[in-house]
């Protein structure tokens, strides 16, 4: 049930669950940016099983992530909770329903109790959310004139993964040797990259998107003449 609904109604769902619903999200981010930065945060504590945000009035600013153990769910959470995404504090709590992820995993009967209960409780919401609709709709052309002045950007941060990280803060004098002995102990090394004229940045680059990944996640205490590199991924 928790891909279809909200939980803004529910004070404080506090039972430990797989899922995180998390609220208080920049309404004007594109739903794949959103998921895609949602991944970037959560995914270091875990396996996700799914990310669930959509579009519509109800579930503006609001979203679902699913881990395959809830133990990481909870520290996810812990750590997490109040973190900045797009400038606004992100506020998380246990899903109070399990998502279709994990119910699918107990059996097609689970599932479709599941299903059948998820739609009842959608009807039942219908015509709350056709009038909320009927209003957004008289005065979404303003909305939607008021958020193309505002293109929704991505902090460095929270790029997606892909084969290519982005190293800043690195030493004036540092060399391509002392870089490339750094980065390609991690399978699927390719090369590295100064660039003319630009000090104190470079690139890595790797066959493919996990070897990246693993790379970053692997370099987190790595220095250079006592400087801590600032590694992410680079802009596609």
């Amino acid at each position: 049930m928790a891909e279809e609904g909200s939980q803004e109604d529910v004070p404080n769902a506090v039972t430990p669950s797989n899922t995180l619903y998390i609220k208080n999200l920049d309404e004007n981010v594109k739903i794949p940016i959103l998921k895609e930065s949602l991944d970037a945060v959560f995914s270091p504590y875990g396996e996700i099983l799914d990310i669930i945000a959509h579009g519509n009035i109800r579930m503006r600013g609001q979203a679902f992530v699913v881990f395959e153990d809830p133990k990481v769910a909870e520290t996810a959470m812990e750590e997490v909770q109040g973190f900045a995404l797009f400038k606004k504090p992100m506020t998380i709590q246990f899903a109070r329903s399990k998502s279709d992820a994990i119910v699918k995993k107990e059996g097609d009967e689970a599932y479709e109790e599941h299903k059948r209960l998820r739609l009842e409780a959608k009807e039942k919401r219908k015509a709350e959310e056709e009038a909320a609709a009927k209003k957004k709709k008289r005065s979404g052309g303003a909305l939607a004139s008021g958020r193309a002045k505002r293109p929704a950007g991505i902090p460095d941060e929270l790029l997606p993964p892909n084969k290519i990280l982005f190293l800043q803060n690195l030493p004036d004098t540092i060399t391509a040797n002392q870089l490339t002995e750094a980065f390609e102990k991690f399978p699927g090394f390719f090369e590295v990259r100064l660039v003319p004229g630009r000090k104190g940045i470079g690139f890595v680059e790797y066959e493919a998107d996990e070897n990246a990944i693993a790379a970053k996640a692997g370099t987190t205490s790595l220095l250079f003449d006592e400087k801590k590199p600032k590694i992410t991924y680079a802009r596609r």
